[in-house]
């Protein structure tokens, strides 16, 4: 783990809730802590051992549970990425008409169909035009004309509505982010498209406190505290989701991917110079990111996941055939780049994105992973969500540090290939780490905008 460096040689007491404080790690900085964390690896990797399956639920967890006493930052590390697993089997459930989980199915039942997180908010449906106030939590804005003539009888009420198609402000309608960026294209020539989504806590204090446009930005006049998960009162705080979808073609078989139907829109108001065109299309899940902020972690728990094919391991042997972002046959093709320009989606742009992984998943992770894909294939055969694997979580790991806001990470750098394919790495300030970077966002009034940059999207 590349943080251990980091560790403070320090001394303290459990808390209550059996979380992380730094303190608990070490008892001293000598022989007998080194045996300490020695014992607890032992402790941790008999646990992984047993045999037991996870526990596949539809609880959205609110806080980790600790399985070593004391914890140690590998310990923590392990409990945090259970939670990141449990929060992915949770979001992923089948889901009632109402967005609640569908208690009489399990995940992976019922290919297609709605789950949880695909009937929350999208962020398209939050910052509207001239700053107008955004429709109820289970109501949509109004369709794009070029969309609303499609004939969207048979569209199932959880279609998707897709814009983005990158991280850059001439692209799409997330700005703001401080990297290079620019759009990711899948094999077939296709712009890969994203989305923004946010549970229903999140959406009620941006719209109760009129975040939604500028002029309730400034009047607000303070920095954004958005409400944290609590275990005491068993509430589940805010949930911002980002998702990055390859829609299907030729070289794509549906059926390894969660797939959803999509309006996909590319839009001249935020696509300088494309022309407004609409297509109903099938798209698979290839990116998921959760960002849930909790009682105990201020800086929010950052979970990514991606698709098993999407990117070999830069170093490593191709385990694969086919990827849905690398082409071995391809020797000269530039590696994590963006396209040149021009950036147009409506025009299939050749060669695809080279993609490759720059940090390595750890073996505890591909242990936690192959655990968790066990687990699912046994709840349903063949389940299409053993096709989805944890990256990693980044975790403060002093989360009330008076020096530092960011709560020293653990790992220093976490990026997903889908959606920060461009800053991969393990440069300081310049590759990707989901807390360093968001606690540089502010609202459209410069205040501190609690680790999101979606309040700048703001009109």
């Amino acid at each position: 783990m590349n943080t251990l460096h980091l560790l403070p040689c320090m001394t303290s007491t459990i808390k209550a809730t059996a979380l992380f404080l730094l303190a608990l790690i070490v008892q001293g900085c000598g022989e007998d802590s080194q045996k300490s964390t020695s014992e607890n690896k032992t402790q941790m990797s008999h646990k992984m051992a047993t045999g037991t399956l996870p526990t596949l639920s539809p609880i959205i967890p609110l806080e980790i549970t600790s399985t070593v006493n004391p914890p140690t930052l590998e310990s923590l590390q392990h409990d945090f990425d259970v939670f990141s697993w449990q929060s992915f089997i949770a979001l992923n459930w089948p889901a009632n008409a109402d967005g609640s989980p569908n208690t009489n199915l399990t995940i992976g039942d019922q290919q297609g169909a709605p789950t949880v997180w695909q009937l929350w908010k999208e962020s398209r449906d939050i910052f509207l035009p001239s700053g107008k106030k955004p429709p109820a939590w289970n109501q949509k804005d109004k369709l794009p004309t070029a969309c609303q003539g499609l004939a969207l009888d048979s569209l199932p009420s959880h279609a998707i509505y897709l814009t983005q198609v990158g991280k850059t402000p001439n692209v799409l309608d997330e700005s703001e982010e401080p990297f290079q960026t620019g759009p990711l294209i899948d094999q077939n020539g296709q712009y890969t498209r994203f989305e923004i989504l946010t549970n229903e806590t999140m959406f009620n204090y941006i719209v109760d406190n009129q975040l939604y446009n500028k002029k309730g930005q400034k009047a607000f006049a303070k920095d954004t505290d958005f409400p944290s998960s609590n275990t005491q009162s068993k509430t589940v705080g805010s949930i911002m989701l980002k998702a990055a979808w390859v829609v299907m073609g030729e070289k794509y078989d549906a059926r390894q991917f969660h797939t959803t139907q999509a309006l996909v829109y590319n839009n001249p108001d935020e696509q300088p110079g494309v022309k407004p065109a609409c297509h109903l299309e099938t798209v698979g899940l290839v990116g998921f990111h959760i960002a849930h902020k909790t009682q105990d972690e201020p800086q929010w728990i950052w979970s990514t996941f991606e698709h098993i094919a999407n990117a070999p391991t830069k170093g490593q042997p191709h385990s694969r055939s086919f990827y849905n972002y690398f082409n071995a046959a391809c020797q000269d093709c530039a590696i994590n780049q963006p396209p040149p320009r021009p950036w147009n989606p409506a025009t299939p742009h050749t060669p695809p994105t080279q993609v490759e992984r720059v940090i390595p998943i750890t073996n505890e992770v591909k242990a936690l992973n192959a655990a968790y894909h066990s687990a699912l294939e046994s709840a349903v055969a063949g389940s299409v969500w053993k096709n989805y694997e944890l990256i990693s979580t980044q975790w403060p790991t002093n989360a009330n540090s008076p020096i530092d806001p960011t709560g020293a990470p653990a790992p220093s750098f976490l990026a997903n290939t889908t959606l920060e394919t461009y800053i991969q790495g393990e440069v300081p300030q310049t590759s990707s780490s989901c807390i360093g970077c968001h606690n540089n966002a502010t609202t459209t009034a410069g205040l501190f905008s609690d680790f999101t940059y979606l309040l700048q999207r703001a009109h």
